[in-house]
This record gives structure tokens, C-alpha cells and sequence, in this order.
């Protein structure tokens, strides 16, 4: 998209503040280090993509279309106009040459996604439209361009399908347990690829405040002036690392049925990114570039992620994850620190454990919260 293009459209009133342009930027730039080594792999392996679409011929992607264009409203310079300018000037800011059509949904909850096989299409609901303000939803339309830009688009979909398949043939115990292990590995790489794209949507708004604003609204609502972003990440820090071991498994359970992290855990991810080097050599003009993709090697991707791992492992606060951390060093009495870890269940506690153990009980009812109508930025 050039700027005579912009200008052409009216896109040069878009955005009302200068933001830097990444031309050419790969998508491996800002991918969650777990995010980015599955996809670099899918991507290298021939005809992945061929082989995949073709075993997804079943998907209904033409009636979807048909769908939102028929029941939906299509952003444009006539509809929704501001949506337009934004997906537009996120599409120029992360070079993505093709802009995808937008809808927008009546639906109160919040929420956004972004799929399709061949072609991706963004739909936003009206709950989220009215609820964020201008620079929050620049953030959003970014994190969906993000999802665009990464190919995200195809898996989302085979999620959303697969999920509606595994209702319908829950009768079917063995189909229903090989569907659902399949959603169940394609939620756990999605929720990585929230992280990735949020990352995106932090390089189209080019505003952390307003990102952070965003993340609290689908929290808390549209009520701003009774929150505080300090508090809110330090609900991130509780979460990290209160509790003990009981507590870090019901996190898990918690989070298996989701899409989505948890709304303060995406908040506290994001701004440890956003104050990183990584971060900073972005905006500096210093990034991977797409025409560069292709000899981008599968066993350095890896290794980058393992890397990342063991590093969040050994800083994590998480009581399982510290347990974890002392087997993979050989740590000294281990079943000692197993028993202390699960010493609620004897009526005793260990000093650590039991001083933050008042957060199980915070945690534990996060589980009656859904994923994908509460939890937007899809």
C-alpha cells in the first residue's frame, strides 16, 4: 500500500498522531516464542498448508461469508467509518498488502476474532465497539491484523469448527475424545497466539496505556475511573505466585477450556514486552523481515523457544513451576517440598505456602468464566 494510495483514500487523516510504519516486518517479530516455533515448523514443512486446507474441504467457510455479509455490517468509508480508517492504518503500519473485510456484529458481550482459510475476514461485536474508546480499539484492529499477518486465521477457524463438531458428536464417547484432544493441543498453541497478537496490536496503537485500558475494560467493564492499572497488574503478580501447589493445578483446569488467557495475566505479559530490548529494537527500525522468512531455520526457532521457556520457568513465582524448575536441577528433597507444597490437605502449611494460600479460592472461581464471549481481542 503506498502513500499515494492513502492519500487517495483519505487515509492520510488516519491516525491523528505520527506512529512508525514497519515496512516489510515478518510477523516472526512479535510472535510468543511458543507461538512462533509452531507455526515456523508448520510453515516449512511442503505442502502443509495444501494438505491442511484440503482436509478441511467439510469447513462451511463460503456460508460464513455469506453469513456476516448477510447478517452483519460491513466496515467501509460508508459504514462504520473511524473502523475503517483504523484496519487500514493498521494494515499500513504492519504492511500487510491486502486489507481483510471487516464486519461488525450485534452482539452485547465483547469480543473480536479473525478467520477464514483462504482469505481472512475481522469481525468485531457492537459490545465491543461501544465499550472502548478510539485508541483502545486501534489496539484491538491491530491485534486482529496481527492474528492476519501471523496466519492465524486458518487454525481459529479449524478451532471454532472442530469445537461446534465435538458438541455434536459428544454421543460418540471415541470420536468425542480424539476431537476434543485436538481442541484441546489447537487451544492451548491459540492462547499463545493471543499473546503474539496483543503484541501486534501494541505495535499498530503504539500507545501502552491504551492497551492496558483496553485489557481492564473487557475485565471490568466500562468503568475506568473505579480501576487502576497498577492494581490490576498487581492481580497478575498475585495470581503468578499465590498459593500453593493445589492452586497451580486448578490454574491449569482453569484455563483448559479457554481460548483465551486470563485478561490480567495478557496485561502483565504485554507490558513485560513492552519495556523489553526485544520491544525497543522493533521500534528502533530493527525487526525480521518477511522476504527473510524462508530461510528462517526450524531448529534455531526451537531453540529460542526452549530457551524462553527455561528462562520464564526459572523466574516463574507459580509454586509447580518452582517445583518444576528443582527437578530439571536436581534439587535435594523433593518429596520433602512436595508434601510441603501439598500441606493444606494435612491441616498444616509451610510459612511460604500458606501465607498466599487465600488465593486459591479467588482463583478457583475464575472457572465459570467462558472464553470467547468474555474474553475479547480475539
Amino acid at each position: 500500500m503506498s502513500d499515494g494510495d492513502r492519500q487517495q483514500n483519505g487515509h492520510e487523516k488516519v491516525p491523528s498522531r505520527q506512529r512508525r510504519r514497519f515496512e516489510g516486518i515478518s510477523s516472526r517479530a512479535y510472535e510468543h516464542p511458543a507461538d512462533r516455533s509452531a507455526l515456523v515448523a508448520l510453515r516449512r514443512l511442503s505442502g502443509f498448508d495444501t494438505v491442511f486446507k484440503a482436509l478441511s474441504g467439510l469447513l462451511p467457510e463460503r456460508s460464513l461469508r455469506l453469513l456476516f455479509l448477510s447478517d452483519s455490517v460491513r466496515v467501509s468509508d460508508a459504514q462504520f467509518a473511524h473502523l475503517n480508517d483504523m484496519l487500514r492504518d493498521a494494515c499500513y503500519i504492519l504492511d500487510l498488502e491486502k486489507v481483510p473485510p471487516m464486519y461488525v456484529n450485534q452482539d452485547p458481550q465483547p469480543n473480536a476474532m479473525c478467520i477464514g482459510l483462504d482469505d481472512p475476514i475481522i469481525v468485531v461485536t457492537t459490545g465491543l465497539v461501544e465499550l472502548l474508546d478510539e485508541e483502545e480499539m486501534r489496539a484491538v484492529v491491530g491485534h486482529e491484523v496481527g492474528h492476519a499477518l501471523s496466519g492465524h486465521s486458518v487454525y481459529r477457524t479449524i478451532l471454532l469448527f472442530l469445537t461446534s463438531l465435538a458438541v455434536r458428536v459428544a454421543w460418540i464417547p471415541l470420536g468425542n475424545l480424539a476431537i476434543m484432544a485436538i481442541v484441546t493441543a489447537l487451544r492451548e498453541w491459540f492462547r499463545k497466539s493471543e499473546l503474539s497478537a496483543d503484541r501486534a496490536g501494541l505495535l499498530v496503537g503504539q500507545d501502552l496505556r491504551a492497551s492496558m485500558r483496553g485489557l481492564m475494560k473487557i475485565a471490568g467493564g466500562n468503568h475506568l475511573h473505579e480501576m487502576n492499572v497498577d492494581a490490576f497488574l498487581a492481580q497478575a503478580e498475585e495470581y503468578e505466585s499465590a498459593g500453593d501447589l493445589r492452586d497451580s493445578v486448578l490454574k491449569i483446569l482453569n484455563v483448559l477450556p479457554r481460548t483465551h488467557p486470563f485478561t490480567a495475566v495478557r496485561a502483565a505479559e504485554l507490558k513485560k514486552w513492552a519495556e523489553s530490548r526485544d520491544h525497543q529494537r522493533i521500534m528502533d527500525g530493527h525487526y525480521p523481515r518477511r522476504d527473510e522468512d524462508k530461510d528462517t531455520s526450524v531448529s534455531d526457532s526451537f531453540r529460542q523457544s526452549a530457551a524462553s521457556y527455561a528462562t520464564d520457568m526459572k523466574n516463574s513465582k507459580d509454586p509447580l513451576m518452582k517445583l518444576v524448575s528443582d527437578i530439571a536441577g536436581g534439587a535435594g528433597d523433593l518429596g520433602g517440598r512436595v508434601r510441603r507444597g501439598f500441606g493444606g490437605f494435612g491441616g498444616g502449611t509451610d510459612g511460604a505456602s500458606g501465607k498466599d494460600s487465600g488465593g486459591s479460592g479467588k482463583d478457583g472461581g475464575a472457572s465459570g468464566t467462558g472464553d470467547e464471549g468474555t474474553d475479547s481481542r480475539g
